[in-house]
């Protein structure tokens, strides 16, 4: 076996873009919030309403976080990657109010005390994480009122729940290292929401970009305010 090949979750985002080596590519532009990872396609960062800070969970490249950031919008990026956080922290070391942090979301939501105007994931760590250990940590972090909201890709009919990844690095390994997702229906994940006691619960299916694409499924709740009501 390789020595390059990962033989854990995190070291398998290590490898993630491995072709955006340090000093080899700009950084993304950041000039739009995006949801589906096709520029310019659905909503944008209206959906977090006017946050005055945020915690992105699993940013990758940190482009929607820097985003935020640059319209006065205090942001922590958490990814599990130690080689995304370090681009991210290259890319961006010169926007004040951003910050990346080395660390797997459930256990950074355990530990840090601060709670967020908005919470949100973007084909991040919502999509790779058990909902029901995430969700009760995010509902402790986020303020009363709070938006808490996430993407993925539009779930294959008949695989719901956590599926075992496949592709590159993982073929075959399924007694060394599986990578989970866990994907849902939009009426799945509304129930999901509401059982953690989120509130006015949107979904949104983004069509594919390419006829026959599968789109992104766009998810969005709020925490109830402290008198119960949004």
């Amino acid at each position: 076996m390789s020595s390059a090949t990962p033989m854990t979750p995190a070291e398998y985002w290590d490898k993630y873009r491995p072709y955006r080596g340090e000093g080899e590519e700009p950084r993304p532009a950041a000039e739009r919030f995006e949801w589906t990872g096709v520029p310019g396609q659905g909503p944008g960062a209206e959906v977090l309403g006017k946050p005055a800070n945020a915690l992105d969970l699993g940013p990758a490249e940190g482009e929607n976080a820097a985003y935020l950031a640059r319209r006065g919008v205090r942001v922590t990026g958490v990814d599990f990657s130690a080689t995304q956080v370090a681009r991210a922290q290259r890319f961006w070391s010169d926007l004040p109010g951003l910050e990346f942090v080395h660390a797997e979301a459930c256990a950074f939501l355990a530990a840090d005390s601060r709670r967020w105007d908005a919470i949100y994931s973007t084909w991040g760590a919502v999509w790779f994480t058990d909902p029901d250990t995430l969700f009760p940590l995010i509902t402790q972090r986020l303020c009363p009122g709070g938006v808490f909201a996430f993407s993925h890709r539009e779930p294959i009919v008949g695989q719901y729940g956590a599926q075992a990844m496949g592709g590159r690095w993982l073929e075959g390994r399924s007694s060394e290292l599986i990578v989970h997702r866990w994907q849902f229906t939009a009426p799945q994940w509304s129930d999901l929401l509401k059982r953690h006691g989120f509130l006015n619960i949107q979904t949104e299916i983004i069509p594919g970009h390419e006829p026959g694409e599968l789109g992104t499924l766009l998810v969005r709740g709020t925490r109830p305010s402290a008198d119960g009501h949004l």
